[in-house]
């Protein structure tokens, strides 16, 4: 990313206080105990399984593992899911 919109959008964030997560296009995540996950700014589904969610973010995927998961919500945005949570990962481009 080129240094002016580097500090263009830290300008946004500062001066008109917008959320970082939206200006930097980065996922804002929820996770409630291991039974509930939700997650704002993604970028599509990628994989769904009972066991299996990964989502494309903005410099990579976001995976989470575990069993029993249901979708209780899913916007083009947003996604909340529900299950035994085991891990969250990050995997980076």
């Amino acid at each position: 990313m080129a240094k002016w919109q580097q500090r263009f959008r830290s300008l946004l964030i500062e001066h008109f206080s917008l959320p970082s997560d939206v200006i930097l296009e980065m996922p804002r995540i929820t996770i409630i105990g291991h039974i509930h996950f939700y997650i704002e700014n993604h970028q599509g589904l990628v994989t769904y399984s009972e066991n299996e969610l990964k989502l494309k973010i903005n410099k990579g995927y976001v995976q989470i593992i575990g069993t029993s998961f249901v979708l209780k919500m899913m916007l083009p945005k947003e996604i909340m899911l529900e299950g035994k949570i085991a891990e969250v990962k990050f995997l980076i481009d």
